[in-house]
């Protein structure tokens, strides 16, 4: 199972939105992937973040590359994840 890949569910560990569930849209590099909440699910904008920075956890949902926040909305909707998204989730660097 490769954990750092598109639609895979994590949690970021440090920064202002420590604790905050977000979901990888696109791979940049081997160090960075691009992440987004969304925003208006739980509060993590669209940003590029290093991958030591993000805690990948089990749960998947199925988005294309550089799905829209509209597009992951929908995803999370329909794969009944959308209401366990805003949780906090205690952040812990490890």
């Amino acid at each position: 199972m490769p954990a750092i890949e598109v639609g895979r569910i994590c949690v970021k560990l440090v920064g202002r939105e420590a604790g905050k569930k977000c979901v990888i849209v696109d791979l940049a590099d081997k160090s960075f992937v691009m992440v987004t909440g969304p925003k208006s699910v739980t509060g993590v904008k669209r940003r590029r973040v290093n991958i030591n920075h993000v805690e990948p956890l089990q749960d998947k949902i199925e988005v294309k590359r550089n799905a829209s926040d509209d597009e992951v909305s929908a995803a999370l909707k329909s794969s009944g994840k959308l209401d366990a998204m805003p949780q906090m989730v205690k952040a812990s660097l490890t």
